[in-house]
């Protein structure tokens, strides 16, 4: 994903299958409804530091996800069904001093025992 992108589109890589890992570039700001939905070949994903949304069913049905880097220090906004059917074990790593502030915020507070710092 090239680093002028702002945006990625509803459902732009649906069912990709081969997908193993994917880096959101700090240039988007938002990653639209379905985006990752039924990559079940994705392990990680990095989330670029200007992401303020992650919508509806952006992970949906990521079963081998096992990791998630969200390097923004406020943690984005995301939907009840963002992580739905993603593996309750997925780790989410994010900036260590926003670690509490993520494990407050609405709905991420529902993996809190799976948030912890960046591993520099």
């Amino acid at each position: 994903i090239g680093n002028s992108v702002t945006s990625i589109g509803n459902n732009a890589f649906q069912s990709c299958t081969s997908l193993t890992s994917i880096t959101i570039p700090d240039s988007v700001t938002i990653l639209n409804n379905g985006v990752f939905y039924g990559c079940n070949g994705l392990t990680s994903a990095t989330i670029g530091n200007s992401v303020t949304t992650i919508s509806n069913q952006a992970f949906y049905n990521c079963t081998s996800l096992a990791s998630v880097t969200c390097t923004a220090t406020t943690p984005p906004t995301i939907q009840s069904n963002t992580f739905n059917n993603v593996p309750a074990t997925c780790a989410i790593y994010v900036p260590a001093e926003s670690v509490e502030a993520y494990k407050a915020a609405n709905i991420w507070s529902t993996r809190a025992d799976y948030i912890q710092a960046i591993q520099e």
